[in-house]
Order: C-alpha cells, then sequence, then structure tokens
C-alpha cells in the first residue's frame, strides 16, 4: 500500500506539472495509475516463478542424491570369510555332516549291543575307530574356534568400513544399502555361530556315544566269558599205533 500511494502521488505530481507547462499534453491519471500497478503485479508474478523453478530445481537435486547408489560393497568379502568356515565343515574326518552318511557310520560303529557271535577283533575294531571319530570331531571344533577368531578383525574392519558408509551418506538409497550390508554381516556371524555349535556339539554327541558302546562292548565280553562251553569227551590217544 505504501508503494502504491507513492506511486499514485509521482503519476499525480507529473500530470499536473506537464498540464501546467504544457496545455496541449492530455495524461490520463488514473489510466497511468492502472498501467503501473499492473506492471507491479506482473513483476511479481515473475519473481514467484522464479522462486518456483528455483524449489524444483533444489528437489530434483535432492531425488538425484536419494538414487545415486553406493559405491562400496562388502559382499566379496563376507563371502570369502564364510567359505573358509564352510572348507573346515567340507574337511571334517570320521562321522560325515550328510545325514544319510551319519546314519551309516553310526549305526556302524555305534550299535546298542553286540552280539554274542562277534569277535573280540571286531569289537576292538569298532572302539578303534569310535576313539577316531571323537578325536576327528574335537578336532574340527577346535579348527572352527580358532577360523572364528581370526574372523574377528575382518568383521571389525567390514563393520568400521560400512558404518563410515553409512554415515557420509548423501542420500536415502546409500544409506539403505550400507544398513543392508551391515544386515548380511550379522547374518554372516549368525551362520558362523551356527556353524560352531554344530561342530562342539558333534563332539559332544560322539563321546557320549562312545561312552555308551563302550559299555555295550563291555556287556559282549562278559557274556562271551561267561557263556557255558561245550562240554569236554576225551579222545584216546595212541602214541605208539594202533
Amino acid at each position: 500500500m505504501k508503494k502504491l500511494s507513492i506511486v499514485t502521488s509521482v503519476c499525480l505530481l507529473v500530470a499536473f506539472t506537464l498540464q501546467a507547462r504544457a496545455q496541449w499534453v492530455v495524461i490520463d491519471p488514473a489510466n497511468l495509475l492502472q498501467t503501473t500497478i499492473t506492471a507491479l503485479r506482473s513483476a511479481q508474478q515473475i519473481a514467484n516463478q522464479i522462486q518456483q523453478l528455483a524449489n524444483e530445481a533444489k528437489m530434483l537435486e535432492n531425488e538425484a542424491k536419494n538414487l545415486k547408489s553406493l559405491n562400496f560393497s562388502s559382499l566379496s568379502q563376507l563371502q570369502a570369510t564364510l567359505a573358509k568356515t564352510n572348507q573346515l565343515l567340507g574337511q571334517a574326518q570320521g562321522v560325515g555332516f550328510t545325514l544319510a552318511r551319519a546314519q551309516q557310520q553310526f549305526a556302524q560303529f555305534y550299535p546298542a549291543s553286540y552280539s554274542v557271535s562277534t569277535s573280540q577283533n571286531q569289537m576292538a575294531a569298532d572302539a578303534v575307530q569310535r576313539l577316531g571319530n571323537s578325536q576327528n570331531a574335537l578336532q574340527s571344533s577346535v579348527s572352527m574356534q580358532a577360523q572364528s577368531a581370526q574372523n574377528f578383525s575382518s568383521d571389525q574392519s567390514v563393520l568400521a568400513s560400512l558404518v563410515g558408509q553409512s554415515q557420509a551418506a548423501g542420500g536415502s538409497l546409500q544409506a539403505t544399502q550400507a544398513t543392508n550390508q551391515i544386515l548380511a554381516l550379522q547374518v554372516r556371524q549368525a551362520i558362523q555361530e551356527q556353524q560352531l555349535r554344530v561342530t562342539q556339539d558333534r563332539a559332544t554327541a560322539l563321546e557320549q556315544a562312545r561312552a555308551v558302546a563302550a559299555e555295550a562292548r563291555a556287556r559282549a565280553v562278559r557274556l562271551q566269558f561267561t557263556a557255558p562251553a561245550a562240554n569236554y569227551t576225551p579222545q584216546p590217544v595212541h602214541l605208539y599205533g594202533p
């Protein structure tokens, strides 16, 4: 309103001045005022459009940041670490980790009982095999523990890199991708923990089964020792011929 009043005053002053100096110049103050107001409104509209375009440009810039992909991937390192523990499971000796093989070997070397006809040599060989299975299971468990301990430093390095990438993310997509990789690290650690538990439980179960099989062997030996022998029938011996 203040600007409008100033413009109106100027227009009236100019009109009166021109009318006083040159009677032949005709100026319509109302028309001049309307033209000025229209020009001011047009200028304001142009300024609003410029601001709107600037806001849209800023919005597009932010969308471009949100769609920018994270230039970092820890997947190969996580897969390599997991492959090491998988290799240890594949190298395990004795009772296998596959279901069919484990069932077959357990039924063969860990019988619930021995028949009286089973030879001492066979029972001794089974006992040696059971001892070897327990030793192999303990070795696998210790190796898995050692590998898990070695993975700590690698996991710490990956986690530090991912946290740094997440904090420096320029948009929502980069932050989301960094978070997903952190979740992948947690999944790998959970898998490793499960593998470690499997090897430890396997060693414990085989040692308990060995103790049960030893009892079965002892029972069989006692039965063979106490079983009634065939009656001895003396036969004549001819030292110097018939």
